[in-house]
């Protein structure tokens, strides 16, 4: 028998918390016990007889033999009309659990309506797997309910036809439904709703995806006020922040089953070293490919685009048993896309190599083994990519971590140890993006006229946005009308009417632009590169934007120099200079969670505890012998001369955004001081600056100007906040990407939004839109807020140890400087490892 002790626990407006524990069980595992008396759960004798009798629970006897516990306290909460949250692993049911009462009460809610369940879920593949599911149930249990998909893929004519004729389940992503939203029948159509699923809540909250989506089920609120709102998560922490964002209900529950998903998680092994420095795996190719081999089918993750290719080319070199490996993210074609995705589903795939675009919730039991290369940078993240392997709560999941550098081991183990202690990271609140309400209030436009006060009330009801102000609605609200202050001369930006106190959409072309570019994901672009009128190829653009005029980087074997932006691409000279002063980057944008950096550092603290590589612990012991470990509440800055360059090493495990804007500063900090500071280069652990001339006041370094007078001068000499303008333009509706018939090209959205910014700087600086843009890009971008507690937090604790070599943990960030002028400038490889033979000949004080 299975036994639980149940605890209730308050919550705030009526809510309760339930939590299961796991007190014994015998003879049958989790699965295996079929439930007929449901009576230590107090239901009444009409929801038993229900749910016993229905033709899905048969089926679903049959086929899994049995709800658990959980899953029949959802759908009780959900018949008694409560938002619930279920937080529950993967593989343990949560889209049963949801979908029970949409399946076993529909002959009661179609009565009223055909279209009764709204399912939305942020990954196109993860929508075309939950109608595959949803439709294997539905067929089983003979039941008569139409399911159907609608995505940026599906065609112009399925979507006319779905707008027609609804179905009774329809399953689609926000984007998709806030385009739905925007018909003028919007509010006949979702009336009859009374489900409304959110899949992976985790992946969406505290985004632009999630303002927009909060925003849009409250209007449907409007329109279906007694619908009840699910949602579905594996790794939320905190429990009733997540709550809130989703539902201002005070009828709500949060259903957390203590289900333990059993993980088997190691770090490769293989018989070469693993590298000082790098992003690419290229020293386990062949361990990697043993492992494929080994299971029948295998996801391998990786964190950027580029080492994706280069992994899927480096096993297709080396795959002389032709097994069948494929690749998989975001830009595929989509016939091509749900081909792979089909084939890996029948089994026909060994292997696919994927980015974010599989991670969440693909319910493939096939799947044998899930590997990720290099560092997760997130413990939810990797909980979801390991989750893949063996969906199924009573099965182990398997996954291996490639670590691509000495660091990266380290932030592997930390990953391994938290997801053992099922450690979660708390997400940041933010309030909700102005640019997504001004999208959202020309979405409401697009439907039916509206009142400004009753669309601030019903905006105020949207979690992100209970703090918004009338007065900032009214800013919002003034430039959707018609542009603000200075662009309200021109016609191009009046897209609302005002007659009295209602406000309508100005023309159907407004509708139809609205419409093509809706959405909040602008991707990050490959910028054009220009050395006169020869176009040397493409960089992206979250690394340019950061450098100021004659800033010299490496870029197709040379050393070029930035001269301007124009409106065609990025405008360089060659350099004189031999040496770059800022390398590029291949090693991707992620951000490194605050829990696994302090975790690491921990870890190389107390690294006798743990069973590690000799490679690795000689590393760390080496490194305590001639310099100290970074400290947990300070901050380690080493410095040293080599050859005839004065290095300034800071271990600050800030994640490379906020420490590559950190080591601009510290360059423009030179300068002032006449160091002549000649390059830096940054990873997510570590800074490394070097000058021809000292800088020996080391403990003034990171005084409190340095994010003041030094942050402000280089911050007006970039186009960071310039260049970030584009994507809320975008955003907000202000530039069109996307044009009946075309697609805007570079050359045009950029002209566009330079344009518009210079114009808004010089005659309208308090613009909502400005405004918005440089809070943001302080945030996100330069991660100022960051800064800020660094630097107040390491006050007095700075440990400056003077050497007379290169350290051991210095050899990684300077190494990555020399790798990536090798491989920019294609010398053999030899010379790569002379350089690394150096090094570590130096810091390992060999002769």
């Amino acid at each position: 028998m299975i036994r639980f002790s149940m605890i209730c626990m308050g919550m705030s407006n009526n809510s309760l918390v339930y939590r299961f524990n796991w007190v014994y069980i015998s003879i049958y595992s989790f699965y295996e016990h079929i439930m007929r008396n449901y009576t230590h759960l107090k239901l009444n004798n009409t929801l038993l007889d229900k749910i016993n009798s229905h033709e899905f629970t048969s089926w679903f006897n049959k086929k899994i033999k049995g709800y658990h516990d959980y899953q029949i306290l959802a759908y009780k909460a959900i018949c008694e009309k409560k938002d619930i949250l279920i937080n529950a692993p993967t593989g343990s049911g949560k889209t049963i659990a949801a979908m029970m009462a949409p399946i076993i009460n529909f002959k009661e809610d179609v009565k009223t309506g055909p279209f009764t369940t709204l399912y939305i879920s942020p990954l196109k593949s993860l929508i075309y797997d939950i109608s595959r599911s949803l439709n294997e149930c539905i067929t089983g249990s003979n039941l008569k309910i139409k399911i159907e998909t609608r995505t940026g893929d599906t065609t112009n004519y399925k979507k006319q036809k779905l707008l027609k004729v609804p179905p009774n389940f329809l399953i689609t992503t926000p984007e998709s439904f806030a385009l739905m939203m925007s018909y003028k029948n919007a509010n006949i159509y979702f009336s009859n709703i009374k489900y409304i699923i959110i899949d992976e809540l985790h992946s969406i909250i505290h985004t632009k995806r999630g303002d927009l989506l909060t925003l849009n089920l409250e209007r449907l609120s409007s329109f279906s006020p007694f619908a009840v709102k699910i949602a579905l998560s594996a790794t939320i922490k905190d429990s009733n922040s997540a709550l809130n964002y989703f539902s201002n209900s005070s009828k709500r529950e949060c259903i957390d089953p203590k289900i333990t998903k059993k993980i088997s998680i190691k770090i490769l092994k293989s018989n070469n070293s693993v590298p000082w420095s790098g992003h690419m795996p290229s020293y386990a190719i062949r361990d990697i490919y043993s492992y494929i081999k080994s299971y029948k089918s295998t996801i391998i993750f990786v964190n950027t685009r580029a080492q994706s290719e280069y992994v899927f080319q480096s096993l297709w070199k080396i795959n002389k048993d032709r097994l069948n490996i494929a690749i998989h993210h975001g830009s595929l074609d989509s016939k091509l896309r749900l081909n792979i995705e089909k084939k890996m589903f029948d089994g026909l795939l060994n292997c696919i190599v994927a980015t974010s675009s599989l991670e969440l919730g693909i319910d493939w039991a096939n799947i044998g083994l899930v590997m990720q290369i290099g560092a997760p940078k997130g413990v939810s993240r990797i909980i979801q990519r390991v989750g893949r392997s063996n969906h199924n709560i009573d099965k182990v999941s398997e996954a291996v971590l490639v670590p691509t550098n000495k660091f990266e081991y380290l932030e592997c183990l930390a990953a391994k140890d938290a997801l053992k202690k099922s450690i979660f990271e708390d997400k940041d609140e933010k309030n909700g993006s102005l640019d997504v309400l001004a999208q959202h209030i020309n979405g409401v436009a697009c439907s039916n006229s509206f009142k400004a006060f009753e669309l601030y009330q019903n905006v105020r009801n949207a979690w992100p946005y209970r703090k918004l102000t009338r007065k900032n609605f009214d800013r919002v609200l003034n430039f959707v009308h018609n542009g603000g202050y200075v662009l309200k001369n021109y016609n191009l930006f009046s897209r609302l009417n005002r007659n009295k106190n209602y406000y309508s959409i100005s023309s159907a072309k407004f509708i139809t632009k609205y419409r093509m570019n809706l959405g909040t994901i602008v991707e990050s672009e490959l910028i054009p590169v220009y050395l006169k009128n020869k176009k040397l190829g493409l960089i992206e653009d979250y690394f340019i934007n950061q450098l100021q005029k004659k800033d010299t980087f490496l870029f197709a074997g040379q050393v070029l120099s930035l001269d301007k932006f124009s409106d065609k691409g990025v405008v360089v000279k060659k350099s004189e200079n031999k040496s770059p002063k800022i390398p590029s980057y291949v090693g991707g944008n992620l951000p490194l969670s605050t829990y696994l950096a302090d975790s690491v550092i921990e870890l190389i603290d107390n690294f006798t505890k743990y069973n590690l590589p000799k490679q690795i612990s000689d590393w760390i012991v080496i490194q305590k012998k001639y310099s100290s470990l970074p400290p947990k509440n300070g901050l380690l800055i080493e410095t040293f001369c080599r050859n005839e360059s004065y290095y300034i090493v800071c271990y600050t495990f800030l994640g490379r955004n906020a420490n590559q804007t950190l080591g601009m500063l510290i360059m423009k900090r030179l300068e002032e001081h006449n160091c002549q500071p000649l390059a830096f280069t940054a990873s997510d652990y570590t800074i490394a600056v070097w000058s021809l001339k000292e800088f020996k006041n080391i403990e003034q370094l990171f005084n409190n100007k340095l994010l003041d007078k030094e942050f402000n001068a280089w911050l007006n000499n970039t186009s960071i906040i310039k260049k970030h303008f584009k994507k809320i333009a975008v955003i907000s509706g202000l530039i069109d990407k996307k044009l009946p018939g075309k697609t805007k090209n570079f050359k045009q959205t950029n002209f566009s939004s330079d344009i518009i910014y210079d114009v808004l700087e010089k005659y309208d600086k308090n613009h909502i839109l400005i405004e918005i843009t440089k809070d943001e890009a302080l945030r996100e971008l330069v991660g100022l807020k960051v800064l800020k507690k660094f630097v107040n937090k390491i006050k007095s604790k700075i440990i400056h140890n003077k050497l007379n070599a290169i350290s051991p943990f210095a050899i990684p960030i300077v190494m990555e400087f020399y790798s990536e002028k090798i491989s920019k400038e294609k010398i053999i490889s030899y010379k790569e490892a002379d350089i690394e033979n150096t090094l570590v000949r130096e810091a390992y004080k060999i002769d």
